[in-house]
């Protein structure tokens, strides 16, 4: 299961490669964000996946919030209008079930 979550983040990540330079370029703030969290989601999954079931259930537990923190990330950047719905409802959705399985996997 972990390595499906895994992939997904990452597909989550891709999808963010057209994104990014609009935020770097509009909010070198809100980039910096996303990017930091998104880098998250993905290392604290690779973590888990690697760990004792006690640290691996606290590392998909972090994943699921910087996935929605990215979520919000791009929230913000729609709202701002630096990007469309359109543009970021793909990522939004991978990462709504990135957040789902990692919540679950980390058994709260």
């Amino acid at each position: 299961m972990a390595l499906i979550v895994l992939q997904k983040a990452l597909r989550a990540a891709a999808g963010l490669r057209p994104i990014m330079p609009v935020l770097r370029k509009r909010d070198r703030n809100l980039f910096d964000q996303v990017q930091r969290a998104m880098n998250s989601v993905v290392l604290n999954l690779a973590e888990a996946s690697g760990n004792d079931p006690g640290t691996a259930r606290a590392r998909f537990a972090s994943a699921c919030g910087s996935a929605k923190e990215v979520r919000a990330g791009l929230q913000l950047a729609e709202a701002y209008g630096y990007v469309s719905r359109t543009r970021v409802a793909e990522v939004d959705t991978t990462l709504d079930e990135v957040c789902a399985m990692s919540w679950r996997l980390s058994g709260r």
